[in-house]
């Protein structure tokens, strides 16, 4: 039994999340979770909010509360949402847990202990109107390079440039849109990036199993310019895990805090802590506690590579600790929306709560995984949505469960007939399954989401082109006993298709299961065997409509609805 461990990005507090971002992390780590499960291996599936920085303090500011009361109950909102999704994660921590706090401390000291932070004195921009200092990306104006006159404080959207926030021409506060700003001198601790660079170039190198947008991403940010940089690990704000070396107060760094792309990924092992028994989360996580066997992937969008392939490895590798360092890196480009960008501010393209009140679950998790972003952005259309779920969940998976079961209980009751035996049709099915499956399993632990999809749907049609050749309503009236056969046959199809959809459609799975009256969830590791699993005189049920279509009307309302349009 293999075992993985397997985590996805975390999201941002500050609000419910939209339909690109469920698709560029959760939801194909949940895909693969789910399917290392079903093949008996063992999973530890780890995920957490986002919870420190400023946007969390604006967003606490914004609603009139408390940031650690904001936080709290954004967990949960985001923690139900998650479950609507049937997200399996075997946890859903927070980065302000004490547990992330105290693991944060610790590496911020074993780091300083092996020589790699330094104390930086710097000037930054101070916002007199805010009375704060203002993160880069708080502040914009125009880019000195190329006049872009949105250009934020880190870098400019239009040229690219990577800037500091005292390059911009007349810039101002993105909070209060006050120009009243001033440098002020101040002092923040640096993680010495630099001189891992050459280990994390050889590490990186080694991966040559990565996806090519995973290393791309990496290597640009190593070589191009003057490439790796020694970068901020501290902020002047009061949210956040107070800096600390260790245990022991930091001198010189009273009042501020961890920078957040410092103590966010280290969630990832403190979110094992908060779930584990005891001792049980370093089996996970520490190479002399028993981790060397352990596969550990994570899940992501692109525009998180960086942190993932350069800063939290530095962390881990800076330590000089026995932690466990990720193995696979399955990055995702953007989901866009008809042609744009989701908003949330214009009200733009469908969420993750706004998802689940017009649609069930499942719906969602297949069209999005047979269409996600894996090789270049995707582009979600209401009428590429229509089409797809129609065609696959409606025409194909569920008409056949449907003609099925009611032809049998029309003809033979609601119990599998036992008339009749396999001939050449059946044995060639049975043959073409058998390689679609293995093809399926190659690709799902390959974790090539959108080929897995490919062949899941082929499986299904396989069974509809079957069905329709055979055509047992029309044989049953010469040959009843052969008709009793074919749909023996296809009874078992309908357990089959359940165990192999479960990791894409975990509800749908579960209703067939149901209708099909087995707890029998075994993978078809003998394809043969598989389906005859549900013997003659075995009973079902048959199961409501499972996949009701979209109409024109619905799709022209959500259209609408999702648009960002303001009357």
């Amino acid at each position: 039994m293999a075992r993985h461990l397997i985590t996805s990005a975390i999201p941002y507090i500050n609000g419910i999340k939209h339909l690109g971002n469920l698709v560029g992390s959760q939801l194909p780590a949940d895909l693969f979770a789910r399917y290392q499960r079903a093949r008996g291996n063992e999973v530890l599936f780890l995920c957490a909010t986002d919870e420190h920085g400023t946007p969390a303090e604006l967003a606490a500011a914004k609603a009139n509360k408390p940031v650690a009361e904001y936080c709290a109950e954004m967990h949960e909102v985001q923690a139900r949402i998650a479950e609507g999704f049937g997200l399996s994660f075997d946890h859903f921590g927070r980065s302000s847990s004490p547990e992330n706090h105290a693991l944060t401390q610790h590496f911020a000291g074993a780091l300083s202990k092996a020589g790699l932070i330094e104390e930086v004195a710097e000037t930054q921009i101070y916002s007199k109107t805010d009375g704060r200092f203002l993160p880069d990306r708080y502040i914009e104006g125009t880019c000195p390079n190329c006049g872009f006159e949105d250009a934020r404080g880190d870098q400019c959207d239009n040229c690219t440039k990577q800037l500091d926030p005292t390059d911009l021409i007349n810039p101002h506060s993105t909070i209060s849109g006050s120009t009243d700003l001033e440098e002020r001198a101040t002092k923040h601790l640096y993680l010495k990036q630099s001189q891992l660079r050459d280990t994390l170039q050889d590490w990186i190198n080694s991966k040559t199993d990565w996806p090519v947008l995973t290393t791309s991403i990496a290597n640009k940010w190593l070589n191009d310019g003057e490439g790796l940089q020694d970068r901020g690990i501290t902020r002047d704000l009061n949210w956040g895990v107070p800096v600390k070396n260790g245990t022991e107060p930091w001198p010189g760094m009273e009042g501020k805090v961890f920078y957040v792309w410092f103590d966010a990924p280290i969630e990832y092992i403190a979110c094992s802590q908060e779930w584990a028994k005891g001792d049980e989360w370093q089996r996970w996580w520490r190479t002399d506690k028993g981790a060397d066997d352990v596969t550990y992937t994570q899940f992501m969008g692109k525009d998180n590579v960086p942190f993932h392939t350069l800063s939290f490895p530095a962390t881990i590798l800076g330590s000089q600790e026995p932690w466990k360092l990720v193995d696979y890196i399955k990055s995702f480009n953007y989901l866009n929306y008809e042609g744009g960008q989701f908003s949330t501010s214009r009200g733009r393209g469908v969420f993750m709560d706004q998802a689940l009140e017009i649609l069930p679950a499942d719906v969602w998790r297949w069209w999005l995984l047979s269409n996600c972003p894996e090789t270049s952005d995707a582009e979600f259309t209401w009428e590429g949505f229509q089409s797809g779920v129609n065609k696959d969940l409606s025409d194909v998976l569920g008409n056949f469960v449907s003609r099925v079961t009611k032809f049998c209980r029309s003809k033979f009751g609601e119990t599998v007939p036992e008339a009749g035996a396999f001939g050449p049709a059946e044995a060639a099915l049975i043959e073409t399954l058998t390689t679609r499956t293995r093809a399926y399993e190659t690709h799902m632990q390959a974790m090539d989401v959108r080929k897995s999809a490919q062949e899941l749907r082929a499986i299904w049609a396989a069974g509809n082109e079957y069905l329709q050749e055979a055509a047992p309503w029309t044989l049953f009236k010469t040959d009843p006993d052969q008709a009793a056969a074919q749909i023996r046959l296809a009874l078992n199809l309908i357990r089959f298709y359940a165990v192999l959809s479960a990791p894409f459609m975990p509800t749908t799975s579960a209703k067939l299961f149901v209708a099909m009256n087995t707890l029998d969830t075994s993978w078809p590791d003998d394809v043969e065997a598989a389906l005859t699993a549900l013997p003659a005189g075995h009973e079902f049920t048959v199961p409501d409509n499972l996949f009701a279509k979209i109409t024109d009307d619905e799709r022209e309302g959500w259209a609408t609805r999702f648009s960002g349009k303001r009357d």
